[in-house]
């Protein structure tokens, strides 16, 4: 009989997979993405420090001043976001983890709109 996989697991064990390969150092420190179904996350991580530098999400804020954080404009704003506070902060190179999602739609919008403001991947 088959056994059924969630889309979820087989996300999780990518990630795992690229895990191995990616290092934030405190040089080139990693950006990481987690999505939703209705907001998507971004964190610049160093990992040889155990330390999240900078975040944006697309939850933040008032309610009335955020976008459905779901689609491909707030992912764009997410990416801006956090492309601006990392410049802010002294970052201007990183290392791309895509979570284990296919560089595709909102993830690629997001790396997209990073790219543009100023961060190097």
């Amino acid at each position: 009989m088959l056994t059924q996989i969630s889309k979820n697991a087989t996300r999780r064990r990518v990630h795992d997979r690229i895990r191995k390969k990616l290092l934030g150092t405190t040089e080139r420190p990693r950006l990481n993405i987690y999505r939703s179904l209705n907001h998507i996350y971004a964190q610049v991580i160093d990992d040889l420090k155990g330390l999240t530098l900078v975040s944006a999400s697309s939850a933040e804020g008032s309610k009335e001043s955020r976008n459905r954080g779901g689609n491909i404009a707030s992912a764009k704003a997410v990416g801006k976001t956090v492309a601006e506070r990392a410049k802010a902060k002294g970052i201007d190179k990183v290392v791309f983890d895509r979570g284990g999602y296919i560089y595709h739609g909102r993830v690629r919008a997001l790396a997209d709109a990073a790219r543009e403001a100023g961060l190097k991947f």
